[in-house]
């Protein structure tokens, strides 16, 4: 069984799916620690009534990025784990320490990537007048939301909707996606192959996703 550590920023709704997922047996992860950049990051709370070791890596104590990058891998590396996962973890990570997780190092996006990288990806969807929408899956590269994709699901978009109700939907498919991604990195079916995934898990399973290069397994 693998282990991982989640990182986050603030509610951690993604980490409680992630928790949720573990505690009813769909996902054969050992989650050895959570680690937030805010003191006050509310997921604090519900890791340690899941049992889960947590500890706090402020950025603002220290003077710059790399020392932050430094301290942070240094907590990460002290649960020694197989995968590292970002969930609603807003700090810009540099590259010495993504490579240092490279191929190991999964986050959750809000939009269908490479469309909405960035911030405020709801309010940008509906100002551009897309008809479809969601959240991706990818392996973090030094370029900011645009590593390799696992898997992304989709929403439509409708006439009615504002940023608050897109939010939610896509939020409601972020909580089914990130569970499925990281139980398929348990299970070695996520290999990347000259910048690519590929994913051998059977479409016909899961016809709301969207996963590239898929092949039956």
């Amino acid at each position: 069984m693998i282990s991982l550590v989640i990182l986050i920023s603030g509610r951690g709704s993604n980490m409680a799916a992630l928790l949720d997922a573990v505690g009813r047996g769909d996902l054969p992860v050992r989650i050895a620690g959570v680690v937030a950049n805010r003191p006050d990051a509310a997921g604090l709370a519900t890791a340690a009534a899941a049992g889960v070791p947590t500890c706090v890596v402020d950025h603002r104590a220290f003077a710059g990025r790399a020392e932050f990058d430094a301290a942070l891998a240094e907590a990460i590396d002290a649960c020694a784990p197989d995968l590292v996962v970002l969930a609603g973890f807003m700090r810009i990570l540099g590259e010495a320490f993504v490579q240092r997780y490279a191929g190991r190092l999964l986050n959750i996006h809000p939009s269908l990537l490479p469309a909405f990288p960035g911030l405020h990806t709801h309010r940008r969807a509906l100002a551009e007048g897309v008809r479809i929408h969601g959240c991706s899956v990818h392996f973090v590269t030094a370029d900011l939301d645009h590593g390799p994709i696992v898997v992304q699901a989709a929403v439509p978009v409708l006439d009615s909707d504002d940023e608050e109700t897109l939010a939610a939907r896509v939020l409601a498919q972020e909580h089914r996606i990130y569970p499925l991604a990281v139980r398929w990195f348990a299970e070695g079916r996520l290999q990347l192959r000259q910048g690519r995934v590929v994913c051998a898990v059977e479409q016909a399973a899961h016809p709301w996703l969207i996963v590239p290069a898929s092949a039956a397994g």
